[in-house]
């Protein structure tokens, strides 16, 4: 059976600023912001948008380090900085398990993300293909030309 596709009635509500935080905490949305959850871990700057996230998430933390833990600011500094290197080590190879659970979430069924991107890529592939087959047209006439062909 093929992923589920959005349909081009839905339309993309993107959520507000509150929501948006949830979201990136790691919450699920409402059912009408469901085709933007697609549309955002599916996206060609899905990749950023999934480190963005994960800022998100690591600020909170990252900001009781640097304020409650006692001690000079350079070590709760270096501290918070490490913590901040391990955790985007962490998100980026989860990468695309996590944005396949907020597709999951939103009411797709698993792998419709990943299914999306390459299709994505295969259509962006094919145009390029196209782009250069007709760039090779164009040196071989002028290539001729010059032959006097």
């Amino acid at each position: 059976m093929p992923p589920e596709q959005p349909s081009t009635a839905d339309q993309l509500h993107r959520p507000g600023p509150l929501r948006w935080l949830w979201y990136a905490l790691g919450g699920g949305l409402p059912a009408r912001h469901r085709s933007w959850v697609l549309h955002d871990t599916t996206t060609s700057t899905w990749a950023y948008r999934h480190v963005a996230r994960a800022a998100v998430q690591m600020s909170i933390p990252i900001a009781l380090v640097l304020l409650l833990v006692p001690g000079p600011f350079w070590i709760r500094g270096m501290t918070a900085l490490g913590g901040v290197l391990l955790g985007l080590i962490f998100s980026t190879a989860y990468m695309t398990e996590t944005t396949e659970n907020r597709v999951r979430k939103a009411g797709y069924p698993a792998g419709t993300a990943q299914a999306v991107r390459e299709e994505t890529q295969l259509d962006r592939q094919a145009a390029e293909t196209v782009k250069r087959r007709a760039a090779a047209e164009r040196r071989a006439a002028r290539y001729r030309e010059r032959q006097g062909r």
